[in-house]
């Protein structure tokens, strides 16, 4: 079963945009399990990897 957290990070990478919406079900999942897998931590440092060279927008909300 593929955790909720890669999915959600896969989306973004495969838009190229990280939306509100994904920023606050990520935040969610993190808040509703009170940890972090490997897995987990590995996805969401290739995102921030892949904002910093700027191939991965951040939406501002609204």
């Amino acid at each position: 079963m593929k955790s909720i957290i890669r999915g959600l990070v896969e989306k973004a990478l495969y838009i190229r945009k990280l939306t509100p919406d994904i920023e606050n079900e990520i935040n969610y999942e993190l808040t509703r399990t009170g940890h972090i897998s490997d897995v987990d931590y590995e996805a969401l440092e290739l995102l921030m990897a892949e904002m910093d060279a700027g191939r991965v927008q951040l939406v501002p909300s609204p």
